[in-house]
């Protein structure tokens, strides 16, 4: 039997945000989506992937992005006062520190099968994602967070952290060996995520003039240059690769519209902790934005996952990620600089997000759209991830530009019915 509740008031003329059947509807789908993700956590405290229906995928190896995205999402679901989050967070600390941790050479390996390494590379993707875990379990109280705080910000720093350029290193082998000479700018946006984390849960102020410096690069530097659109791939002098392709699904080439989505909502939230000293960050922010927006929004509904250098459409599949992206980012530019435009990007995108992605009988969100918007496993098998869709509902309800945690808790004193 279908889940499926009003989105909204009919009645509402103003902010879907502000109204009352929207926000318990947000509530409803985040209490679905930490439901659901919960079995996730297996008998021996590791972690599968779930298929579609909640059951485990079988013979799939722990990556390390899915702990530690795990470990910040029921961290963040600590703030709605929900009491089971503590078993995912105690068990995903545990992996990291027992089972990712590299007590040879260091770090923390890519995947691991129980508590032997499937795949030992050190991929700065997958260590700022560690720092996220470990600044979002701070913040919910756990014992073991400053630890790993420690712990990775060290090897960030020995390893990753490229001075010169205030950017990110990309990949090693397992015994810091130099793996490719490649430079991205996905590891480096979600460099800045776990470091303005990092910040808001320890107040050291490294972490937020890191994040300032990327941020720079490829907001000040890069995308004016492209048109408010950012490339992916670089150099080990950090020049545009215009000719990089390398794996379609996790390092396309060109552009990927999404993730100036995230990068709009990431250089806002930055402007916010560091007290608002520029006017111009909102406009670009926007700039980012909208020009993702525009460029990606589908016909049919959706976003493209990527652009040629020229703006054309090169992959035109559909995924879950960019849209909760953009509902997060529309919702930051709401709070800071409102216009009509924003609410009716908000509503087109919970209506596509609510008729295509959710799975409003067995929880979560699918992964990915055939062409007619139905379902399908193609790139991604399984629900792989609650990460994107769980902080779309939760960044609305938060009604903060930073500080999510704070004001998550100051909202919900006890776990939501």
């Amino acid at each position: 039997m279908s889940h499926k509740q009003p989105l909204a008031s009919a009645t509402c003329e103003g902010n879907w945000r502000d109204d009352a059947v929207h926000q318990a509807w947000l509530l409803r789908d985040a209490v679905r989506q930490l439901d659901f993700f919960r079995r996730s956590l297996r008998p021996d405290q590791g972690f599968d992937v779930l298929e579609w229906d909640g059951t485990p995928r079988a013979c799939m190896p722990q990556e390390l992005h899915f702990t530690t995205r795990l470990i910040h999402s029921y961290a963040l679901a600590s703030t709605l006062g929900d009491c089971g989050a503590e078993a995912i967070i105690d068990a995903g600390m545990d992996c990291l520190w027992n089972g990712h941790r590299d007590t040879t050479h260091g770090g923390y390996v890519w995947s691991i099968d129980s508590d032997i390494a499937a795949d030992a590379s050190k991929l700065a993707y997958g260590h700022v994602f560690v720092l996220l875990a470990g600044a979002s379990a701070r913040q919910a109280g756990h014992p073991d967070a400053d630890r790993l705080i420690d712990d990775v910000t060290a090897v960030i720093d020995r390893h990753f952290w490229d001075d010169d350029h205030g950017l990110l290193r990309e990949e090693f082998n397992a015994d810091w060996s130099p793996l490719s000479s490649y430079r991205g700018m996905n590891a480096n946006m979600h460099g800045v995520e776990a470091l303005l984390a990092a910040f808001e849960a320890t107040g050291r102020e490294i972490y937020l003039d890191r994040a300032g410096r990327i941020l720079d690069f490829f907001v000040n530097r890069i995308a004016p240059e492209h048109h408010w659109r950012i490339p992916e791939h670089y150099s080990e002098d950090w020049q545009l690769d215009r000719a990089y392709a390398g794996n379609p699904m996790f390092r396309p080439a060109g552009t990927t519209p999404g993730h100036s989505l995230e990068f709009g909502r990431l250089l806002m939230q930055h402007w916010d902790l560091a007290g608002r000293p520029e006017d111009q960050v909102p406009e670009r922010a926007r700039k980012l934005i909208e020009r993702a927006l525009d460029d990606a929004w589908l016909a049919e509904g959706g976003l493209c996952y990527t652009l040629d250098y020229s703006g054309e459409i090169a992959i035109r599949d559909r995924y879950w990620w960019p849209v909760a992206e953009a509902i997060g980012a529309i919702s930051t530019l709401q709070l800071i600089d409102p216009r009509d435009s924003d609410e009716t990007w908000y509503r087109k995108l919970w209506r596509f997000a609510e008729g295509h992605f959710i799975d409003h009988d067995n929880g979560g969100w699918y992964p990915e759209l055939d062409e007619g918007g139905g379902p399908v496993e193609r790139q991604f098998h399984g629900k792989p991830d609650v990460y994107h869709s769980l902080q779309a509902v939760l960044l609305p309800l938060a009604g903060s530009i930073s500080r999510p945690f704070s004001s998550l808790r100051k909202k919900f004193g006890s776990t939501p019915n």
